[in-house]
């Protein structure tokens, strides 16, 4: 009877640590869907675009998974399942890792320096005050804005940015607009095959011409393959734009999406936060509810031309993503490299 007794014991402790087996088995399954579906680039074009989003999240999940299987290794078939947790960690990890270690040139000390402010306004509801706000404090020399409808354009006005950003090129109609303290040449909609169209301008600085794209693609929510065919179109667009260039705004996307992927190489384009490190900034969804910024959507894109000295985000009442502001600093080039 004791002996019963004991072995119903331990299989009734040991229960809980197998259903915790099981559930872990379970997440690691997910996890290795989602790792599977980035490696591929599957979330190009279809809804895995909308969990994509989450895949830095998914890499802290496997650690805690890993964590959890370690807990429970005495039960049998665990080691297998402990392999399998480090494999599938390890491979978060890989492109994750690189993020957290700056990498981009370093901005020479006394080079020409830009500063970029990007903000999407919900729609003109941003309060123009504190965007006036911004740009005097972070000394922005080219602020570019997305959902910026003409009521938003006349309330920014009757705030003063005028008095500080004097040149514009403004299209409500077409959702992004540019501002800037340097005068704009070569402005009015880029001619890319994207949901709407994108605003861009060029601004000289150090004696040399850097173009501005203010970008805003469609969301993969609505349509994923509109939103992957904007990406496409920006890419091909960076590709004949030089070396001074600077794409900016939202991108309804993060670093793990493979469009966002093929455009930073296709389109020999680096990411601020990325050059700095600075791996983990968020810019959505921003001043709605109790939750934090969860991913980044905002972008400020550079090409070889120029380096990251420093970027930001700052809060903005009144829209639901938060601005980013950025120095780009222009590096020495080869006399005989375009400059598009």
């Amino acid at each position: 009877m004791a002996a019963t007794t004991v072995r119903r014991t331990r299989r009734t402790r040991r229960a809980p640590a197998r259903a915790a087996f099981r559930s872990c088995g379970a997440l690691l399954a997910l996890l290795v869907l989602l790792l599977a579906a980035r490696a591929a680039g599957l979330d190009a074009g279809t809804v895995l675009a909308v969990p994509m989003v989450l895949f830095p999240y998914a890499s802290v999940l496997s650690a805690l998974v890993l964590v959890a299987v370690l807990c429970v290794r005495a039960l049998r078939g665990s080691r297998l399942l402990v392999a399998a947790a480090v494999l599938i960690t390890a491979g978060y990890a890989v492109p994750l890792a690189p993020r957290f270690v700056p990498d981009g040139p370093d901005a020479p000390a006394d080079a020409p320096v830009l500063r970029v402010a990007t903000l999407n306004t919900h729609v003109g509801a941003a309060e123009a005050a504190a965007v006036v706000r911004l740009v005097r404090d972070e000394r922005v020399d080219v602020l570019a804005l997305q959902e910026l409808t003409a009521p938003g354009i006349a309330a920014l006005k009757a705030a003063g940015l005028d008095a500080v950003l004097p040149h514009h090129e403004l299209h409500p109609e077409n959702d992004s607009s540019l501002y800037s303290r340097l005068p704009l040449t070569g402005g009015g909609p880029l001619r890319a095959d994207t949901a709407w169209p994108q605003t861009t301008a060029r601004v000289a600085v150090g004696g040399r011409s850097v173009r501005l794209v203010a970008v805003h693609t469609y969301y993969p929510l609505g349509d994923a393959g509109r939103w992957t065919r904007d990406m496409a179109a920006l890419a091909s667009t960076a590709r004949s734009s030089g070396p001074d260039t600077v794409f900016l705004g939202d991108f309804n996307a993060s670093l793990d999406h493979a469009p966002m992927r093929d455009l930073l190489s296709t389109g020999r384009l680096a990411d601020a936060h990325a050059d700095l490190g600075r791996a983990w900034a968020r810019t959505w969804p921003a001043g709605k509810g109790p939750l934090p910024p969860l991913v980044q959507l905002d972008h400020v894109l550079h090409g070889p031309g120029l380096a990251t000295a420093s970027v930001s985000e700052r809060t903005v009442p009144g829209t639901d993503h938060r601005a980013v502001v950025a120095a780009l600093a222009l590096l020495p080039v080869e006399p005989h490299e375009n400059q598009g």
